[in-house]
């Protein structure tokens, strides 16, 4: 069967700077295989070329092809919205040149858009501008929602937290385009020529991974490395196919098995039970009866 994965970064393959281990043997069993992937990252400052750099540097064997972040997302959707449009950006270099390079320009006098990144050096006459533009009609769009970005020191705010401020001052909600909406997605399918039912995404945030390939009927894996631990999940009327305790433990099925899907359960594990048992097997111990996947859910379990 065909099938391909996009795989979330950090708390997947990687923490900060640091190597999450078998991340590296996982990527590389895939390469091996030629089975398509692309590493997704809410993230909009770096471009694709910094981001596989990083990896590169720590040992995970990408190429920039393989990454797929916010930025670009959001630069071809609004060149789909308004070719040759215009922006006033609040972000980093990673936005900025995806911007220009779907062809829009930065301007900081009466934008067709509002666009708000990550940045460590906002400051509150950014802001200011930002309201001043939306409140004269340029429409707010957020690469993410996300709150805070994990750093080396702790968390410093993300996207979202300086979106909000933007939304309370101007009473106008921002659209955003990284995960988990469609948009982010459904493009990143669609850069692997992949159906929805030959796609898996591979991540560690309920609310952002799971969530977001549940919306689009993709198969989910949850890996426990990164911000969702098992005490979480019932809080959710979502849940993933499979779980695992980090990719690590995806490398051998896949090294031995490279056409079987890893949403699948383990072949050694088929066994003559029953359908809720076998069901029971994609998941670790402790994680067993939780609530079988709701797709009219929202996250954080409300209907």
């Amino acid at each position: 069967m065909r099938h391909g994965y996009l795989i979330d970064m950090d708390g997947v393959l990687c923490r900060g700077r640091q190597l999450i281990a078998g991340a590296d043997a996982f990527i590389a069993a895939l390469r091996q295989a030629d089975i398509p992937f692309l590493l997704l990252t809410n993230n909009s400052q770096r471009s694709r070329r910094d981001i596989a750099t990083k990896l590169q540097r720590i040992g995970i064997p990408v190429e920039e092809e393989h990454v797929f972040t916010s930025a670009m997302a959001t630069a071809r959707f609004l060149a789909r919205m308004k070719p040759d449009g215009t922006a006033y950006v609040i972000g980093e270099g990673g936005l900025t040149t995806a911007l220009h390079l779907n062809g829009f320009a930065i301007v900081d006098q009466a934008p067709d858009f509002v666009v708000i990144g990550e940045g460590r050096t906002v400051t509150f006459e950014q802001l200011e501008l930002a309201v001043r533009f939306v409140a004269q009609g340029a429409r707010l769009i957020a690469t993410n929602l996300d709150p805070n970005c994990p750093t080396e020191s702790g968390l410093r705010p993300g996207c979202g937290a300086i979106v909000a401020m933007i939304e309370t001052a101007t009473g106008k909600k921002a659209f955003s385009v990284g995960k988990p909406s469609p948009v982010m997605l459904r493009a990143a399918r669609k850069e692997l020529d992949l159906r929805s039912e030959e796609t898996c995404i591979i991540g560690d945030t309920m609310e952002t991974d799971i969530w977001g390939g549940v919306q689009l009927g993709y198969h989910t894996i949850l890996v426990l490395s990164g911000s969702t631990q098992l005490a979480d999940l019932p809080q959710y009327a979502f849940c993933p196919e499979r779980i695992v305790a980090s990719v690590k433990e995806l490398v051998t099925p896949l090294q031995q098995h490279p056409e079987r899907p890893l949403w699948l359960v383990p072949e050694a594990e088929e066994t003559a039970v029953s359908p809720q048992d076998k069901s029971d097997r994609r998941k670790p111990a402790g994680t067993r009866n939780l609530p079988r996947p709701v797709a009219a859910a929202t996250p954080g379990g409300r209907p």
